[in-house]
């Protein structure tokens, strides 16, 4: 079931959603070669717990042990923070972020490019954002959510990259996940439609090359079984009366 939030939940979901973009803000300055995943969550982590007064959700989430997500080059999301894991100058690494805030979830990544990156590795990563941008603005009561997944297929296609299929948007709001799941692929005018009041994020990832993915030993960590690039971008966002709300949206950030 759907959970239409009140204007008092939206109120709530907004400062949680500006605390999670602010951590990817700060985070920038820090993502440089040399520097550990692990390094980076400790940052977050201290950034979440003693300057926003909030709570990192992926910590002990089902048993995730780190406070954030970095997913580096062939890992597709979920990738767990390590001292051993060393950026280095030409990696992409997604950083994915949620904030709890009086109950309420705030989710939202970017993909940050180490040093200079290929000319491949960055198409990926501004053709895995457009993805993203196509399908918000897009967004609006009585859109079927299979437009959201053909608007991300179709560009993404178009580009010759794949979609990866074994992974979703998501609802949120007072829990992590919610309903409904939103396919990063799929068909137009299908699957339910939308209404003023559901928030959910939308977070396409992206392969250079083809979709599939595994799960490494460690239970979390998906990378692309062909060890190809992969893309992710995330926002939360709300279907307001006549479109939508980016409610994860970066200060620095023109959609």
């Amino acid at each position: 079931m759907v959970d239409i939030k009140s204007e008092s939940d939206i109120r709530k979901m907004r400062v949680a959603g500006k605390l999670a973009a602010d951590v990817l803000t700060m985070i920038g300055e820090y993502v440089k070669s040399g520097i550990s995943t692990g390094e980076l969550d400790k940052i977050c982590h201290d950034y979440i717990i003693n300057q926003q007064k909030a709570i990192p959700a992926p910590l002990n989430y089902r048993g995730f042990p780190k406070s954030i997500c970095t997913s580096v080059n062939h890992q597709v999301c979920h990738g767990i923070p390590s001292n051993e894991k060393i950026l280095k100058d030409g990696d992409i690494v997604n950083i994915d972020v949620t904030v709890i805030k009086d109950g309420f979830h705030g989710d939202t990544s970017k993909m940050f490019l180490v040093g200079k990156s290929s000319i491949l590795a960055e198409r990926l990563c501004r053709v895995t954002r457009e993805c993203m941008i196509e399908a918000i603005n897009i967004v609006k009561p009585g859109l079927h959510i299979g437009d959201i997944g053909a608007v991300i297929e179709e560009h993404a296609h178009n580009n010759n990259f794949s979609v990866v299929r074994d992974y979703c948007g998501h609802g949120i709001g007072k829990n992590f996940h919610e309903m409904p799941q939103i396919l990063h692929y799929g068909n137009r005018n299908t699957g339910m439609k939308l209404l003023q009041g559901m928030t959910f994020t939308i977070e396409p990832m992206i392969n250079e090359g083809r979709y599939k993915t595994k799960v490494l030993n460690d239970g979390w960590t998906v990378v692309t079984q062909d060890r190809s690039l992969s893309a992710q971008w995330e926002h939360t966002v709300l279907v307001t009366k006549n479109g939508s709300e980016i409610l994860t949206l970066r200060s620095d950030e023109n959609i």
